[in-house]
């Protein structure tokens, strides 16, 4: 498996993991962006988020969607704004990968807090998020 930055050409596929979270959190119509938002919003001179992609086989499994915000209390931070996983790859430590390398960035970036939402019902993200460690 490898954990790169995506590029324009990985957007219809990061469109196809973010339709399946929809699916999967009961909201497959609200999905109304698209792969050419993704690309203008995402690698334009002033991007709006960066984006992680894992990778097995030349097949993107997953992604980490995120974004800078600004905290007056910490100062700089990183919204994760989704980690997704298909489905069948699930387990397979591709999740777990993709978190890691944002908690790299972060370092990296002199972040002081990386965040992130988690739907109250979605048991198996929150095992997840509680089973990586410190979440100060």
């Amino acid at each position: 498996m490898n954990i790169r930055n995506a590029t324009k050409s990985d957007m219809p596929s990061v469109l196809e993991l973010i339709k399946e979270l929809a699916v999967f959190e009961k909201e497959p119509e609200a999905v109304v962006v698209t792969a050419e938002d993704l690309v203008r919003d995402g690698f334009s001179e002033n991007p709006l988020f960066e984006c992680f992609v894992a990778e097995e086989n030349n097949e993107i499994i997953g992604m980490a969607l995120y974004y800078y915000r600004f905290s007056t209390w910490k100062g700089k931070t990183i919204h994760l704004e989704d980690l997704i996983v298909k489905e069948d790859k699930r387990g397979t430590g591709a999740g777990f990968a993709l978190y890691s390398e944002i908690i790299k960035k972060g370092k990296a970036e002199n972040v002081r807090r990386i965040e992130w939402n988690v739907l109250d019902w979605n048991t198996p993200a929150i095992n997840f998020y509680e089973k990586s460690g410190d979440r100060k």
